[in-house]
């Protein structure tokens, strides 16, 4: 499991942006996590519980519907470009190399500015 959350991250680190959020979140981005000046750099990311990898896109100007997750998932994004929203009124622009940590019974949704793909690990 770790190689291919590893493997996952690393293809996705290629070609990252930064973006701009609202003042209630910050949005992370894996470009930011490797400062070093080193060939290989690794960095934990997150801890997966349930031990899955989902592959997610969603359709420019559509919505990944309010739901809630019960165990905590990162949600990562591949390309295009989409907002995470929840209850507790964060929104985070997600692009490109974009990352955000779902928290655990928060509802959330997210939509699809342009069609986008994203990594759900669990």
């Amino acid at each position: 499991m770790k190689k291919i959350v590893f493997i996952a991250m690393l293809s996705i680190a290629i070609g990252c942006k930064s973006t701009k959020t609202n003042s209630k979140s910050t949005t992370m981005n894996l470009k930011s996590l490797h400062t070093e000046q080193k060939a290989v750099q690794t960095h934990l990311l997150f801890q997966p519980t349930d031990a899955k990898v989902i592959s997610l896109q969603i359709a420019k100007n559509e919505q990944l519907k309010e739901h809630i997750t019960k165990v905590p998932a990162l949600l990562v994004c591949v390309s295009g470009k989409a907002t995470y929203n929840d209850e507790k009124g964060t929104s985070v622009t997600l692009q490109s190399g974009d990352y955000f940590n779902i928290p655990v019974n928060v509802k959330h949704w997210v939509d699809a500015h342009e069609k986008s793909n994203f990594l759900l690990i669990k």
